[in-house]
């Protein structure tokens, strides 16, 4: 009884080596970047207010290419334009290094603002 060592084929020859691009594919389910991505946002809003709800993300992901929805509420008065272009930025840094995608587009939806702590309900009065 002969034995085969690990990288020999049949008779004992090695198996001729395989080229990287050539060995296997990994793919990353949607489901987990936008995972991803939404810790990404919770990370670049800080601390969120009592009743906010937490950031979620929707994601299409295309061969290495990543586009990103991030729903997010913020506090209220600050400066929304500011506070969206760094979530932007985060998360498109984060799922990159994280994931090894290009994210050409994340597009950042406000969908609620809370009155920071100790602004009260202060608006229009009739």
């Amino acid at each position: 009884m002969t034995s085969v060592s690990a990288g020999a084929g049949e008779l004992g020859r090695p198996l001729p080596a395989v080229p990287p691009g050539e060995r296997g594919a990994t793919r990353i389910a949607d489901r987990v970047v936008s995972k991803i991505a939404a810790q990404a946002a919770r990370e670049a809003v800080g601390r969120p207010a009592e009743d906010a709800a937490r950031p979620s993300a929707d994601v299409v992901v295309a061969h290495r290419t990543a586009r990103i929805r991030i729903h997010l509420e913020l506090d209220y008065p600050t400066d929304i334009g500011a506070r969206c272009a760094a979530v932007r930025r985060h998360v498109a840094e984060r799922v990159g290094a994280l994931v090894g995608m290009e994210v050409p587009e994340v597009a950042v939806h406000v969908e609620r603002l809370h009155p920071a702590p100790g602004q009260g309900a202060a608006g229009r009065t009739r």
